[in-house]
């Protein structure tokens, strides 16, 4: 005889284990790969929110570095991966370049440590509090992010 509620319980479980952020252990999702050597994972679980459409998800990567008065940043792209035979997504940010900055005399003594992010392409995510976000980066890569939010007030365009 066959037992269905076996079924339903395995499912419920995976849902579960999926929904709860924090406690859950990423292994309890899927089988997300382990870092390349030189690189590190990041897991971003997001809180359940009630219109998550109108949610994006930056991610704000970049390293702590000595800087000057001049405008600094990295150049990279966050790119797209599915995770094989699951059609879940994560992000891997490979190539970093820079830092690169304007060229304005600075007066002595202005030299700090700051965040310079890395800026690029595929930052913004769309929110999905179901799935972790995960991030592949360099191990000297910081990987912070900001929820963005969309307001009520629609405004219509002008027609020409």
């Amino acid at each position: 005889m066959k037992k269905p509620w076996l079924g339903a319980l395995a499912l419920s479980m995976a849902v579960s284990a999926c929904a709860s952020p924090g406690g859950s252990a990423l292994s309890k999702v899927a089988p997300f790969p382990e870092a390349e050597e030189g690189f590190q994972r990041h897991v971003i679980w997001l809180e359940k929110a009630e219109n998550e459409e109108a949610k994006k998800v930056e991610i704000i990567a970049g390293k702590t570095i000595e800087v000057d008065c001049n405008n600094h940043r990295f150049g990279g792209s966050l790119t797209e991966q599915t995770l094989s035979g699951w059609g879940y997504t994560y992000y891997e940010l490979k190539d970093v370049k820079g830092p690169v900055s304007t060229m304005m005399a600075c007066p002595e003594g202005s030299k700090e440590e700051r965040f310079v992010p890395v800026q690029g392409d595929g930052f913004l995510l769309r929110y999905n509090s179901k799935l972790p976000v995960v991030v592949y980066a360099p191990e000297d890569v910081e990987v912070n992010y900001r929820i963005w939010e969309a307001g009520d007030s629609v405004i219509p365009a002008k027609k020409q």
